[in-house]
């Protein structure tokens, strides 16, 4: 039996007491760790100490190499194309990947989407396309890189158990012992996966407000400047665009009405907001790719970026002309009074949504693709007294109730119309 090289104990007092902990302890901990032998309750010690002590910046640098280190690292370098990913941290109502990859794709671009299912009230990207009939998220990789070399050029699939596991089993482990809002520890999550898929460039779309997994700008800043210096250092070339989330994005919040608001995108239209944002993050991604000047707007309009996504679709066997599920039961809530929404908190709506079943309680759980919140006005918007502020549908009408105490209080009306700010407040490079 091999004598290990360093003491766990060690390693939680050394940062439990403040200082760095040297690099080769660090990778020791990550990898004995990954093998079972350093055990859970030692390793939440040592996340706890994080999140009480911070990191300095070499230490997440070594951290995040770490976690790469554990597993398989891709390469795309035999596609003969620039690759480049987004990264989202997540919110209400945002479905942007579901445009952006085909948009960024008809620029003859390979856009690698490795995606995960949602948890709680933030969706997540594979749910909202398993609502179209035949579509699948499991692709081997060679079906992933025959998709990205031929004419389709963007995937969208679930990320192989091979990529970065010591993460995989260090982030159920933050889940249940308080230590998920760390930032070293959400920083070298992130990053340990997108390093090790190999793209070339990523573009995050880093989120603050009600709805965001950060909810203050600040830590939000931190948390984007620290993934920037974490893709940066491993030859990533990566930006940041710091967005807001206090109001959920676009009209829809689910599974298959994202997926329909996104078509309308693809479409030239939808929401003014999920467009913006679509455009705002494939300039981002292009102008990494070493195309600066693309006319992404034309390629939406045109329909360029339709026929990507059609393609996409159809070569993960689902029917993109399909009709999308439908809830059984819907109810409506009307204004009261005449006047402007002044208000319309994202976490809440995200909530409601979850509870009437577009969301999942626990890992095992299934999602109803029609259930979810359509809104009609957003904050700004007049209404008269009588007018539909937001819909719920569901396959149980029993879910209504306690989606309408989830959303009770989380939107106003008043008699002036309000301001909105930019939603793009900060773009963050190296």
């Amino acid at each position: 039996m091999s004598v290990e090289p360093f003491d766990a104990v060690d390693v939680i007092r050394a940062k439990r007491d403040g200082g760095a902990v040297p690099e080769p302890a660090l990778r020791w901990m990550v990898d004995a760790y990954t093998r079972g032998y350093v055990t859970d309750p030692q390793m939440a010690s040592f996340a706890m100490a994080v999140f009480q002590r911070g990191m300095e910046r070499d230490e997440i640098r070594v951290l995040t190499d770490a976690m790469i280190s554990s597993g398989e690292r891709m390469s795309f370098a035999a596609l003969g194309k620039r690759t480049v990913d987004k990264h989202s941290t997540g919110g209400v109502g945002d479905k942007i990947t579901l445009p952006l990859a085909p948009l960024v794709a008809s620029f003859g671009v390979a856009v690698p989407q490795l995606s995960g299912r949602g948890l709680g009230h933030t969706g997540g990207t594979l749910d909202k396309l398993e609502s179209i009939p035949g579509w699948r998220a499991a692709l081997s990789n060679e079906e992933m890189f025959a998709q990205l070399k031929g004419d389709v050029g963007a995937v969208i699939c679930a990320a192989g158990s091979g990529l970065a596991p010591a993460d995989k089993k260090l982030y159920a482990l933050r889940d249940v012992t308080g230590t998920v809002e760390a930032i070293p520890l959400i920083a070298s999550s992130i990053m340990s996966k997108k390093i090790a898929e190999g793209t070339d460039a990523l573009v995050l779309d880093v989120k603050f407000g009600s709805g965001a997994f950060m909810q203050d700008i600040d830590r939000a800043r931190e948390l984007a400047r620290t993934m920037v210096a974490l893709g940066t250092d491993s030859g990533v070339s990566t930006t940041a665009l710091l967005t807001d989330m206090n109001v959920p994005l676009g009209l829809a919040i689910g599974n298959a009405n994202e997926v329909r608001e996104s078509v309308e995108v693809l479409a030239g239209g939808g929401p003014a907001d999920v467009r913006e944002l679509t455009l705002a993050l494939a300039r981002e991604m292009l102008a990494l790719s070493g195309q600066p000047d693309a006319d992404v707007e034309k390629a939406l309009d045109d329909g360029r970026a339709m026929d990507s996504w059609k393609a996409m679709i159809r070569a993960q066997d689902g029917d993109p002309d399909a009709a999308l599920p439908v809830a059984r039961e819907t109810h409506t809530v009307t204004a009261g009074a005449d006047g402007f929404i002044t208000r319309m908190d994202a976490l809440p709506f995200g909530i409601g949504a979850w509870r009437l079943g577009a969301g999942r309680a626990r890992a095992e759980d299934a999602v109803v693709f029609a259930a979810g919140i359509d809104l009609h006005v957003k904050p700004g918007d007049a209404v008269r007294a009588g007018d539909p502020v937001f819909t719920l549908s569901a396959d149980d009408a029993a879910r209504f109730e306690r989606a309408l105490e989830a959303v009770e209080g989380a939107w106003e009306i008043g008699a002036a119309p309000i301001e909105r700010g930019p939603l793009v407040r900060e773009r963050i490079t190296a």
